[in-house]
């Protein structure tokens, strides 16, 4: 099957949203093909502000009406108790209000951006789209990363290199408590090394420590600039480690 065969067959949709580039390329296919989806992004505690604002951005690219759903992430003590599935437990909030407002604006199917290079094995969150019947038209098409990046370049969309985002939620070590003040230590830190030009990386909360993580290609210049590194790393922990 392919996209726009699949959006003859569900013209109307709305779509649980994020700004990355798989969301992104799926919101530009439904609108190629005339078919009526309505973004919805999750605005919680576990999001980053610039996400918010490439959804934004991308959305009014396409001429999109964005649906802003705000959810108090942290209410729910299955998540922030963070167990080892808890990226099941916060899916399942975070769909359910999609879902409840999309059938208030009066769209009953769910789509999202799953790819068929997701693997369902590792990702407790799949399980979710299984029990609400919210379907992967990406994974349905047959369309991996690969082919969503390339075809995102070709669209012209900004999102078509943007590095894959995990949110902020994963961070943080399991069975640690997620709490708000160390999702905002995380982000600032984060914000801080996006500043100074780095890309595709993570720094993982182990106690009072900064774990950063950075892809080998970045690992020369992050020793070259170590001093502002860790400096930056320290004003939000006690001490830091790369990795």
């Amino acid at each position: 099957m392919k996209l726009d065969e699949f959006f003859a067959e569900h013209p109307k949709a709305a779509l649980a949203f994020s700004g990355g580039t798989d969301s992104a390329f799926l919101l530009y296919a439904a609108r190629s093909a005339g078919a009526d989806v309505r973004p919805y992004l999750v605005k919680s505690q576990f999001q980053p502000e610039f996400e918010y604002e490439d959804a934004v951005r991308l959305s009014g690219e396409l001429g999109a009406e964005l649906r802003v759903v705000n959810a108090d992430i942290l209410q729910y003590d299955e998540v922030t108790a963070n167990p080892g599935n808890r990226c099941y437990f916060c899916k399942k909030r975070i769909m359910g209000a999609i879902r409840a407002a999309a059938v208030a604006d009066g769209y009953e199917t769910m789509i999202d951006g799953t790819n068929a290079s997701d693997e369902c094995g590792d990702r407790p969150g799949m399980k979710v789209l299984e029990e609400q019947h919210i379907l992967s038209p990406l994974r349905i098409c047959g369309l991996t990363k690969s082919d969503v990046r390339r075809l995102s370049k070709e669209a012209g969309l900004f999102t078509w290199d943007k590095p894959a985002y995990a949110c902020l939620a994963t961070r943080v070590q399991p069975g640690m408590r997620i709490t708000a003040e160390n999702l905002a230590r995380i982000e600032r830190a984060e914000q801080a090394l996006f500043t100074m030009g780095f890309r595709d990386f993570r720094v993982r909360q182990r106690g009072d420590t900064a774990l950063l993580q950075l892809p080998q290609a970045q690992l020369p210049r992050a020793l070259e600039q170590r001093k502002v590194l860790l400096q930056a790393l320290r004003a939000e922990f006690s001490a830091a480690v790369l990795d």
